[in-house]
């Protein structure tokens, strides 16, 4: 298991382009933030549909590393994205991730998307990644 200031140190080392806040990691679950500005805005005044999987990946990647440790080379297989309802344009996203499955080769997890103060999913996301056998875990 990382805790949440060696998954930081980490992302921040490895993973310097990434914008994602990790507000808390444990029990198998993680919530991040997202600040919300123009560059995260596409026509119409929405969150791209990019960056809000760039969120969802983000949240099951640190509660996946909260997990099992830092293990750089865990990848995404499969994610999948409902998209529900028009995210603010103006309110930072927060992605809470619960780990479903925690198996030695794959990891599958659930990330539902939030507008900060809206108790109103924007997205919901269920992703799988693969764990490289060489961690031992």
């Amino acid at each position: 298991m990382a805790t949440k200031t060696e998954i930081e140190d980490f992302m921040k080392n490895d993973f310097p382009q990434a914008k994602c806040i990790v507000e808390a990691v444990g029990g198998q679950s993680a919530t991040v933030r997202h600040t919300i500005g123009f560059n995260e805005l596409r026509p119409g005044g929405t969150v791209s549909g990019p960056v809000l999987m760039t969120i969802a990946d983000y949240a099951l990647y640190v509660a996946i590393l909260g997990e099992i440790g830092i293990v750089a080379l865990a990848v995404t297989t499969n994610l999948s994205i409902n998209f529900m309802r028009k995210p603010s344009s103006t309110k930072d996203i927060i992605g809470q991730c619960t780990l479903l499955k925690v198996g030695k080769s794959l990891i599958v997890g659930e990330v539902s998307l939030y507008s900060e103060g809206d108790e109103k999913a924007v997205a919901h996301v269920v992703g799988t990644y693969s764990i490289p056998q060489s961690t031992g875990f």
